[in-house]
């Protein structure tokens, strides 16, 4: 496989640098998408510019915003699949090639590095939207991946991941629409590391971004009887066949 890492960020400085350098002992083809950072992002993406690819926005859209454009780009530079991996130090890059390994075996699903729910400096809110966005996924997909929040992941290009909101929850809505039109979702099991409250650096907003979820979820939820559930039969019982 011709493989890149995406990596989108939004004032995450005091750690991306970290990632950049971790992600770099693996692979140089590596697509940084900064998110319309206030901060020094700019500056230390400067560093880079010889080595790898920096996208920048002046305002911020929002992560699956970036993820899309990241995405896309890596598709346009002929890149078969693309590992997603977040800036703010939470995923460890020495599990890239476990995700590729996943990736190599099954080329057609999308890979997810699977956290757990349960870990040292964890939020509370964090658990209960994991375990939130895990229950709406199964009733939209009848599957159970065990972590759709997971921003580390392996994207099979040629199926042009979808990004249908902005933000926060646009992570959930792709593998539920790749989900309706036949992909696969393959879970690894990865390591994460959360810093304690003090160092922690979070963008997630809980009332409007539950706000969100729970908007999209009533829709998906709508879809899925008319679209999604047909469309997934469809695809078992006459794509598989063939």
């Amino acid at each position: 496989m011709k493989t890149c890492v995406v990596i989108p960020t939004y004032n995450n400085a005091g750690t991306l640098t970290d990632v950049i350098d971790k992600v770099y002992n693996y692979t140089h083809d590596i697509i940084v998408v900064n998110d319309g950072s206030t901060d020094q992002t700019i500056n230390i993406l400067e560093n880079y510019r010889d080595r790898i690819t920096c996208i920048s926005y002046p305002d911020n859209r929002g992560k699956g915003a970036a993820l899309q454009t990241g995405l896309d780009r890596a598709r346009e530079m002929g890149f078969d699949h693309s590992v997603t991996i977040d800036s703010d130090g939470q995923h460890f890059p020495e599990d890239i090639p476990a995700l590729l390994e996943a990736a190599e075996a099954y080329p057609e699903d999308i890979i997810l590095g699977r956290r757990g729910t349960s870990h040292d400096n964890m939020a509370a809110k964090s658990t209960f939207a994991n375990r939130f966005s895990n229950f709406w996924f199964a009733v939209q997909t009848f599957r159970c991946p065990g972590d759709t929040q997971t921003g580390f992941r392996v994207y099979p290009l040629h199926r042009r991941p979808r990004f249908f909101t902005s933000r926060y929850e646009a992570e959930l809505a792709v593998l539920v629409d790749a989900c309706w039109h036949g992909a696969g979702i393959t879970s690894v099991p990865v390591k994460v590391y959360y810093p304690p409250v003090n160092e922690r650096v979070s963008h997630f907003r809980p009332i409007q971004d539950f706000a969100r979820i729970s908007l999209l979820n009533t829709c998906m939820c709508i879809m899925a009887v008319f679209y999604g559930y047909p469309s997934m039969a469809y695809h078992k019982l006459f794509k598989k066949k063939k």
